[in-house]
């Protein structure tokens, strides 16, 4: 996974998805069929929750689950491009989000992990897919040892591909940049300096993936961990350039393997970016804080309308 991956989204154009329309053109959607709808009791929160530890535990699957929700709330912005919110166009592979680059794995094998879980709880008219993956994300955050972060609903799914947008350029930072370019993506979406350094702190999980983004190797030793380690890594080990076999070029520790992209460690190049990496290595509880009032921003960016509960 690279930023663009992992702590990055993807592009979106068009109006501010309400609860009752379309995020690209804000017109009314028509919902997906509903076969044998699921009485909603109080309770089935919890047993979607309990599926979604279930499956993060067996499989080892949470950082994908976790760069699949931010692809899909990524694309908002209000910059030069405007517009997106979270509507799991990704699930459609005719064309738009689901064919992207910045999104490779995820249309396949992140829903394709909660192919089951939509099966029983989408198709039966208890969640919408892009709440699903919301959730999803968050609760893999808290089986991984993270912050427990809260879920609001009413996230509305896309139709088609047609919902999607139509580029990934422009919306999404890039792992082989730097300062400059992280402001830029990140401050039409309402992110200042200290949520762009914790919301890179979820490179505490995963790994990068030449296959998927060209850049190779975990950032930290324990990638199933959510802590701060990354912070921590980063301060403490000495990272040499290198270009993968994909010719992307990051830096790796050699005694460990890990590794950093140009856009992790250029957060220690600006005092304004490195406070808060020296904070949130020294304080974990300071930056499960501030990741979360960040991360739920993200989720809920271009979102209107959202409920506490299913």
């Amino acid at each position: 996974l690279r930023v663009t991956q992992l702590v990055a989204g993807i592009a979106a154009v068009g109006m501010f998805c309400e609860a009752f329309g379309d995020c690209l053109t804000g017109k009314a959607s028509t919902p997906a069929p509903v076969t044998a709808p699921v009485p909603i009791s109080p309770s089935m929160l919890d047993s979607i929750k309990a599926d979604l530890s279930a499956l993060v535990t067996s499989k080892g699957c949470g950082p994908i689950l976790i760069r699949l929700s931010w692809h899909d709330a990524g694309v908002y912005s209000t910059g030069k491009l405007t517009g997106g919110c979270p509507n799991a166009a990704m699930r459609f592979t005719d064309a738009g989000e689901g064919t992207f680059g910045a999104n490779a794995g995820l249309p396949d094998v992140a829903v394709g992990l909660l192919a089951p879980l939509a099966k029983k709880y989408v198709a039966g008219g208890v969640i919408s897919h892009a709440d699903l993956w919301a959730l999803a994300a968050n609760v893999a955050i808290k089986a991984m040892g993270g912050p427990d972060i809260p879920t609001r609903f009413g996230r509305v799914d896309a139709p088609s591909s047609a919902a999607s947008v139509e580029s990934q350029v422009g919306r999404l930072p890039d792992g082989d940049k730097g300062i400059d370019h992280l402001r830029e993506i990140f401050a039409p979406k309402g992110f200042d300096d200290k949520d762009i350094v914790a919301l890179s702190g979820a490179h505490t999980v995963g790994k990068c993936s030449p296959g998927r983004s060209g850049f190779d190797g975990p950032w930290t030793e324990e990638p199933l961990k959510f802590d701060n380690s990354y912070f921590k890594e980063m301060l403490s080990k000495s990272y040499a350039a290198e270009e993968t076999a994909k010719g992307c070029p990051q830096h790796r520790h050699a005694a460990s393997g890990t590794i950093m992209l140009i856009s992790d460690l250029a957060l220690l190049t600006d005092s304004a970016f490195k406070t808060h990496v020296e904070r949130y290595a020294a304080d974990q509880q300071a930056f499960f804080a501030d990741f979360t009032t960040a991360w739920v921003k993200l989720q809920e960016n271009g979102v209107a309308s959202l409920r506490e509960g299913l």
